[in-house]
């Protein structure tokens, strides 16, 4: 369904866009043009394909290279409240901003 005038007038104040009559057709002819190409992808039937987790899996094997999932870091309080500005009692004291 092609966009009319009036759908790009509404997305471009939706985008707060001030577009001339000029440069809402252009706008028009290019988002036409786009709804065109993603309804042609939308039509290729992609029943039966694996999903690529990247695109250099469609030419070979690719690993992929996670870190493992461990705990790498520690609860050390005191290294983080140094260099603290001010602390007390373990907490962070920030200046007061609201009267």
């Amino acid at each position: 369904m092609p966009l009319t005038p009036e759908d790009v007038s509404r997305i471009a104040h939706l985008a707060r866009l001030e577009l001339s009559p000029a440069e809402g057709s252009a706008m028009q002819t290019q988002l036409n043009d786009f709804f065109k190409i993603v309804e042609q992808m939308s039509a290729v039937d992609t029943s039966g394909l694996e999903p690529l987790h990247t695109p250099l899996s469609a030419i070979g094997d690719v690993e992929l290279r996670l870190r493992p999932d461990a705990v790498t870091e520690t609860n050390d309080r005191a290294a983080n409240m140094a260099n603290a500005p001010a602390a007390e009692e373990g907490l962070f004291l920030v200046p007061k901003v609201i009267e």
